[in-house]
């Protein structure tokens, strides 16, 4: 059985009263089955889109693999399969241990006596050594290091010169850059809470630090790689052709925020925020300075902005993969199946160094298109007047199917944008990808006690997020921050102070 908090709050059943159905009896036989047949249409509708509910999954809608439960449905997948066989394919390069040239440890067995005849074998030479290698940690352990600074006092004025502490030792207790970068790591990197990460401080090294002492290095090292963001933010806006947004909700004090994230391939920028679109887009001031293209989903926001746009086509996928199953129409597998195709034959046309596709291949795909649209359109035509309910107001409501087919005619461009420039992926899933830390996080921790957590949070994801992008280790990284020299790109110029 599926989460029934997936099934989205309707109103109250509403059935006809029985002061309507005396009212419908004394009008005649017309009026009571007019009764009839708006209830039944009612509760056929209400049916309808509870089973719609119901159907939906990760696998056809936006909806999150997490909701699935246990009734998870059986991986599909687009894709035909290929005849390789499953594992590692011929020619790839294996992972397994290897022998190091130079071992940090040495021990030495000798052979005293014959294992057969028990002859000594002291004396004789050594016919070759077989070696066998180990690899293992090292015990751990807190250590301590005590600064002793001189004072010495001066005979001709009489007054105390003390000899100068190191940086790292600015207190008259605290912890050192090592053992703050990975509290920081545990707790941002690997998501660990608070009092868990204690837990394993305690468990690796017996010394347990306070919740507090956790939270205030993730402070710190916010506060120090923060020039840094705002430079990959500053770049982002200025100096990318492509970029991805997408947006999560996210909680606060248990109230619902939602956290953005603008993203390359190579960069990560995240922001939190308490409204979803444009509010949201302007506080973080990204998307209204940017004059390059977008790859984002539907969300209305966006069209508001004058950048040119690229709407996800693995959004398009799924709702046409539902539609496959609930409404299937002539139309569905032929369109998904031109998706496909174009993106195939983009990345073929790509490992062949070429840099776009000649102009009249693009009509053709225009063509096809453009004609399989025409083509839903004509089977989803609109809702007419019969369709009105008593009293009802306002635009009646279209099928998912229409509208769906509408969004591609009027955004074709943007839908095959990633055929037009190369430089525009398939979908938005680096995106995607880059806000699947946070659900992890929200499944292990919960949500954020303050506004200033989420902020550490975003400051720190985004720094860890760049820099495994860039093939640097989180840890390391951290360690660089927490020294004053905090790492950034070599191609992402730093800001003016």
């Amino acid at each position: 059985m599926r989460n029934p908090e997936t099934i989205k709050a309707m109103e109250p059943i509403r059935l006809p009263n029985e002061k309507e159905i005396n009212a419908a009896y004394e009008d005649g036989k017309e009026a009571v089955l007019k009764l009839f047949q708006d209830t039944m249409m009612s509760l056929a509708e209400r049916i309808q889109k509870l089973e719609d509910q119901l159907a939906k999954n990760s696998q056809n809608s936006g909806k999150p693999p997490s909701s699935d439960g246990f009734d998870k449905p059986a991986p599909r997948s687009l894709r035909k399969r290929s005849r390789k066989r499953s594992g590692g394919q011929k020619g790839h390069v294996g992972h397994k241990l290897e022998m190091v040239k130079k071992p940090d440890h040495i021990k030495k067995y000798k052979v005293a006596e014959c294992a057969h005849c028990r002859k000594s074998l002291r004396r004789q030479k050594v016919e070759r050594i077989e070696k066998r290698q180990v690899f293992d940690l090292p015990k751990v352990r807190m250590e301590v290091t005590e600064h002793q600074a001189q004072v010495k006092r001066c005979s001709c004025c009489g007054k105390e010169t003390r000899a100068e502490f190191p940086k790292e030792a600015n207190q008259v207790v605290q912890y050192g850059i090592e053992a703050k970068s990975q509290m920081t790591y545990l707790n941002h990197a690997q998501h660990i809470p608070l009092k868990r990460t204690c837990d394993v401080f305690e468990e690796f090294y017996g010394h347990r630090p306070a919740e507090g002492t956790i939270y205030a290095a993730g402070a710190e090292v916010a506060q120090i790689i923060k020039p840094a963001t705002e430079a990959i933010k500053e770049h982002l806006t200025l100096h990318e052709a492509v970029i991805g947004n997408d947006e999560t909700g996210m909680r606060i004090s248990g109230k619902l925020y939602w956290l953005q994230t603008t993203c390359t391939a190579l960069l990560t920028y995240y922001a939190h925020h308490q409204k979803r679109g444009k509010a949201a887009m302007d506080a973080i001031n990204i998307l209204p300075r940017f004059k390059g293209r977008v790859v984002h989903d539907d969300l209305p926001s966006y069209f508001q902005y004058d950048f040119q746009h690229a709407l996800c086509n693995a959004h398009h996928l799924r709702v046409l993969l539902f539609l496959q199953e609930r409404y299937p129409q002539k139309w569905i597998d032929p369109l998904i199946a031109l998706l496909l195709k174009i993106k195939k034959k983009v990345e073929r046309v790509q490992r062949d160094n070429q840099t776009e596709l000649s102009e009249r291949q693009k009509a053709s795909y225009f063509t096809q298109y453009d004609k399989l649209i025409q083509q839903g359109l004509r089977a989803n035509p609109p809702p007419n007047a019969t369709s009105r309910k008593p009293g009802q107001r306002g635009r009646l409501k279209q099928s998912l199917a229409r509208n769906l087919l509408l969004r591609l005619k009027e955004h074709k461009e943007a839908v095959l944008a990633f055929m037009l420039d190369f430089k525009v992926p398939f979908d938005n899933n680096q995106s995607e990808r880059d806000l699947r830390m946070m659900k992890v996080k929200q499944k292990i921790s919960g949500c954020f006690r303050s506004e200033e957590g989420a902020e550490i949070f975003c400051q720190i994801r985004g720094y860890l997020s760049t820099a495994r992008k860039n093939g640097r280790m989180a840890l390391s990284v951290l360690r660089l921050a927490f020294i004053g020299t905090p790492y950034l790109p070599n191609f992402v110029s730093p800001l003016a102070v």
